[in-house]
């Protein structure tokens, strides 16, 4: 057996005893890529270039949206944005037959998108949202569900930060904007699936309907989330008209996000020192996610993997939708375990040649990791939304898995979707020309 094939080995077995002993999963990768890397060159050059390769990693200049979009999504969970999407989605929807579920994923979906945070987008509406269903005879279970669930769509629509973690990882296969317009049909198709089957459970269960909101309360409360939702216009348009970059699009949304907490009234000058060292906190977690991720990732080329995995799938499997199959279930796999940032960083690489050799657009790829590991960040044991839903809940995780399963099902099939209709990820970049 090679050193190369003994060091891989290593890796992942020193890995999976870290994640098992509880160890963070970002000391968890450094650890174990350290460990591995030294089984090829000397101690010392070993530690080097580990120190090395964290550090290329964050070179990036656009690395530089993900503290910015952390901090404008920081401003808009504590600036009374949260409310006013929920009142507006409420008066869309409410009248329905389970309208404050439907409510519940419109507005994680809204929140998720203008803040680009899966996790904001959980804490924020679930943590209003979960009460007011529970008075109107909703299960918590079941509403924590749907928060979770529905939380996952913000990482598709734009502006997100885990596709420009994947634009990063692409190594410019993939542009930002290109990916920004890609997640729209992915993001809302995921929502109304998982509005089909809220309205499935609504209907069976005989869940109460409230009024019909008349047209005058409509516009009422959509002048009120008006410049919430421009936001996502300001961001994205200016990106895909080539306005600004990625970049300098989510310092343009803080600086929005900031006035327009400043003018609701609902963030004061004093509250920003807390507000900065929160969004400090999550970027520092974010960051070091990703430098030891791309230790790792670096070392998987420096042993040579994305080549060796490519060969064996296509001397082994001729059926690309084979291929693909077996990707998309390594990728689910794997998202049970590893949290989306390093999932993105270390599989990218070795996925993405596998993909192109066989005609995929590496924007439709991106789409489908995304969509796929959003999966992973619902079930057990490191699902980050599944633990902040059921903690929001104030209920256990085992009393969530349950009616969380058809939930899972449906982000299933609409992963098959996205997976097999390329055009369901294409149109609108083509559209677009980008």
């Amino acid at each position: 057996m090679s050193i190369e094939v003994i060091s891989i080995l290593v890796l992942f077995v020193s890995f999976f005893i870290l994640l098992m002993l509880k160890v963070p999963v970002a000391y968890s990768i450094g650890i174990s890529t350290t460990i591995s890397l030294l089984l090829n060159i000397d101690k010392m050059p070993g530690i080097t270039t580990i120190a090395q390769r964290m550090i290329t990693g964050l070179d990036s200049f656009a690395l530089l949206a993900i503290p910015f979009f952390v901090l404008a999504g920081e401003v808009m969970k504590r600036g009374g944005i949260a409310n006013r999407l929920i009142n507006f989605a409420k008066s869309l929807v409410a009248s329905l037959p389970g309208g404050l579920a439907y409510v519940n994923v419109l507005a994680a979906m809204l929140f998720g998108a203008i803040s680009g945070s899966a996790v904001a987008a959980a804490t924020a509406i679930g943590g209003i949202m979960t009460d007011r269903m529970e008075k109107e005879g909703y299960p918590r279970e079941f509403s924590a569900s749907v928060n979770i669930t529905a939380s996952t769509t913000g990482l598709l629509i734009p502006p997100s930060n885990v596709l420009i973690v994947y634009a990063l990882a692409s190594g410019g296969a993939a542009s930002v904007a290109a990916l920004f317009i890609a997640g729209y049909l992915p993001g809302i198709l995921l929502g109304l699936g998982i509005i089909g089957y809220v309205a499935f459970v609504a209907v069976k269960k005989g869940f109460a309907k409230g009024n019909r909101a008349p047209i005058s309360e409509i516009w009422t409360y959509f002048r009120k989330a008006f410049f919430s939702l421009l936001l996502l216009v300001i961001v994205v348009g200016g990106i895909v008209a080539g306005i600004f970059t990625a970049t300098e699009a989510s310092a343009i949304a803080v600086l929005y996000a900031s006035v327009l907490a400043l003018i609701y009234g609902d963030v004061l000058i004093k509250d920003f020192p807390s507000i900065l060292l929160t969004s400090a906190k999550t970027t520092a977690m974010v960051l070091f996610l990703i430098c030891t991720s791309m230790a790792m990732s670096w070392l998987f080329s420096f042993e040579g993997i994305p080549e060796l995995m490519s060969n064996f799938l296509l001397n082994k499997f001729s059926n690309p939708i084979v291929i693909f199959l077996i990707i998309n279930i390594i990728l689910l796999v794997v998202g049970t375990f590893m949290d989306i940032t390093p999932a993105i960083l270390i599989f990218t690489p070795i996925f993405l040649p596998v993909v192109t050799e066989l005609g995929m657009d590496p924007v439709h790829f991106g789409i489908v990791m995304v969509l796929n590991l959003c999966i992973g960040l619902c079930t057990p044991p490191v699902g980050t939304i599944l633990f902040v839903g059921s903690g929001i809940a104030n209920i256990s995780v085992s009393q969530v898995v349950k009616p969380l399963l058809p939930f899972l099902v449906i982000m299933i099939l609409v992963l098959l979707l996205v997976s097999f209709i390329p055009q369901i990820s294409m149109f609108l970049p083509r559209l677009f020309n980008l």
